[in-house]
């Protein structure tokens, strides 16, 4: 009987697929983007899960501007695409396939 090597992965790679997980999007779809189970992709969630920090939900400083929350939002938004981008990457590497050229870096 052969045995079945187990695949490793890097700490930097959990927290990053952990980090897909907690900007919302659904641990299924993070786990087939990834080509690993889903229930590894839980374990790693339910292993780096923080008590959620209590945020400033709606107030401003004085003199902050009301544009000022699209632009968190935004930024935000490029930050979640880079962390995906990255992971993406990252596991085409592990999987073995070349990553598209021309990716505007």
């Amino acid at each position: 009987m052969k045995s079945m090597k187990r695949k490793r992965y890097t700490a930097e790679f959990k927290a990053q697929a952990v980090g897909l997980v907690s900007l919302g999007k659904p641990v299924r779809e993070v786990a087939e983007d990834l080509a690993m189970g889903t229930s590894l992709l839980y374990a790693w969630v339910y292993k780096g899960e923080q008590p959620a920090q209590l945020g400033s939900a709606g107030l401003r400083a004085a003199g902050e501007e009301p544009g000022a929350d699209e632009l968190r939002r935004l930024r935000r938004e490029i930050a979640h695409l880079k962390l995906e981008n990255d992971i993406l990457k990252k596991a085409a590497i592990i999987l073995g396939t070349n990553p598209q050229p021309g990716d505007g870096r």
